[in-house]
């Protein structure tokens, strides 16, 4: 079982990288995790790596050793013979760096021995508008510690602990302008590799299907409750409207959550008074629509129990897949920021890997 904060990180982390997404929006993402102390079914370092939101590679302590997880990424062959066993022996250098940094972060809170995180996301988006993102944290025990900031070249340090390793990189600049070329640059084009590489599932489009239900309340009101569910890509906006008035600071919503077969569903309820419920639509926006959608309710008999239930498990599956998120580590970089043809780079070389 994941430690409850581990799990929290995770989904913070994977939280953020959704946030602020629009339609056609991409990201390849890393997340690297140390652990203190393994357990069973818990190795002490793991490095998954997601392109929008599909665990395409994974590494662990355990075998050591860079593994597809998707069949369209085993293409990055033809391109690169090596790639698997380069990765392969970057990752296993990252295993003792991870040690360290463990280590090295709880001698700066002063803590006992016990079980103990450090967590690094890393990674890029290319929106629909052609403009890019790009990001690199820190995590330690679920909490926040260090932050990038690629347009000055500096971290932020979360508290005083964390201040010790922003003294060490920030004098680095050299080091961390290759940071800012690897998440404008090489990550991005990366990015566009595994889309290429992927089209068929991550480039698809699937249309949601819209139904809306009520439920009675105790207070002579009624809950209407919109479901969209069977769509990709994962982005869709979806509002309440009533006479085409947009109605969100009354919409109770839940975070789009994924389905056992790859898809999402969307969940969003609002409160009305029974007599003015036909002046309410559920509002959808998506990739695969030429249209919007607007969607009213209409009498069934059936309950929304199911539905309710549905949102709850695909939240709960979401949180645990979050959960196995661990945190992306730097390759040193010789010679300096000095830019070179992707063939020669890795897909997360982000930077040098210094101990925190």
């Amino acid at each position: 079982m994941w430690p409850a904060f581990l799990v929290g990180v995770g989904a913070a982390f994977l939280l953020q990288g959704c946030l602020g997404s629009s339609s056609s929006t991409h990201s390849l993402r890393y997340f690297y995790t140390g652990v203190s102390e393994p357990g069973q079914g818990l190795p002490w370092f793991i490095r998954v790596g997601y392109v929008d939101d599909q665990l395409f590679v994974h590494y662990d302590s355990n075998t050591r050793r860079a593994q597809p997880r998707v069949p369209w990424i085993k293409k990055v062959e033809k391109d690169d013979a090596q790639y698997w066993d380069r990765q392969s022996q970057i990752l296993q250098a990252w295993e003792q760096t991870f040690r360290v940094n463990v280590e090295n972060v709880r001698n700066f809170y002063n803590q006992s021995k016990g079980f103990h995180t450090v967590q690094r996301m890393c990674g890029c988006e290319l929106r629909g508008d052609g403009t890019k993102g790009g990001y690199s944290q820190y995590g330690y025990d679920g909490r926040d510690y260090l932050a990038f900031d690629k347009e000055t070249l500096t971290w932020t340090a979360a508290d005083v602990s964390a201040q010790n390793t922003k003294r060490k990189w920030v004098a680095d600049r050299a080091d961390n302008q290759y940071r800012k070329y690897y998440l404008e640059e090489i990550c991005i084009e990366y990015l566009r590799r595994f889309l290429d590489y992927g089209n068929e599932t991550l480039l698809r489009t699937e249309r949601p299907v819209v139904k809306v239900t009520s439920q009675a309340e105790h207070d002579s009101m009624e809950t209407l409750v919109c479901r969209a569910h069977g769509f990709y890509p994962k982005a869709i906006e979806t509002t309440w409207r009533r006479d085409g008035e947009v109605m969100e600071h009354k919409t109770f919503r839940r975070d789009v959550a994924p389905n056992s077969d790859g898809t999402y569903h969307a969940w969003l309820s609002i409160k009305v008074d029974p007599k003015d419920r036909d002046l309410y639509r559920c509002h959808v926006e998506h990739d695969s629509l030429l249209e919007p959608l607007d969607v009213a309710w209409e009498e069934t008999g059936a309950s929304n129990l199911g539905l309710i239930v549905g949102c709850v498990v695909g939240a709960a599956f979401a949180l645990l897949v979050a959960g196995i998120l661990g945190i992306y580590f730097y390759k040193k970089r010789q010679g300096g920021y000095k830019a070179a043809s992707t063939k020669d780079q890795n897909s997360d070389s982000s930077g040098s890997n210094p101990a925190i």
